[in-house]
């Protein structure tokens, strides 16, 4: 796909600075990082979003992306991690090639966790139940 921006650093057109590469995935700085050490974890094949890729191929990509934690929290020493996988517009998602954020976490990093986990009433869960599991 020509004009996607990950697809020209896979191909060497747009530069980038990497982390980690194998024969299929590679893995980058974010330049516009939620904190700094904030990775991005490709395929190089490209796929939009998580409809797409294939089954085998998305747990082969996430499991590059559990590789790059390991590489930061080893490298960095940080507090946590935290692995984001967004698709679609509505989902937070800006760059249409599947990815992963690998964002080192450190306890003092004031980063905010993107909702506030609020419970479901029994009648709730109900409903969106019977809604997902029809056939």
């Amino acid at each position: 796909m020509s004009t996607c921006i990950f697809c020209s650093i896979v191909n060497g057109d747009v530069p980038s600075l990497r982390i980690f590469e194998d024969s299929d995935h590679l893995a980058f700085l974010d330049i516009f990082p939620a904190a700094l050490g904030h990775v991005l974890v490709i395929p190089k094949q490209h796929s939009s979003d998580i409809h797409e890729i294939t089954g085998p191929e998305y747990g082969a990509l996430a499991s590059r992306a559990k590789l790059v934690a390991d590489i930061i929290q080893e490298k960095l020493s940080t507090d946590g991690v935290t692995i984001m996988q967004m698709n679609k517009a509505a989902g937070w998602q800006s760059v249409f090639h599947t990815h992963f954020h690998v964002i080192p976490r450190f306890t003092a990093d004031n980063l905010n966790q993107p909702w506030k986990p609020a419970a479901a009433s029994q009648d709730e869960l109900t409903e969106i139940h019977s809604r997902i599991i029809q056939s």
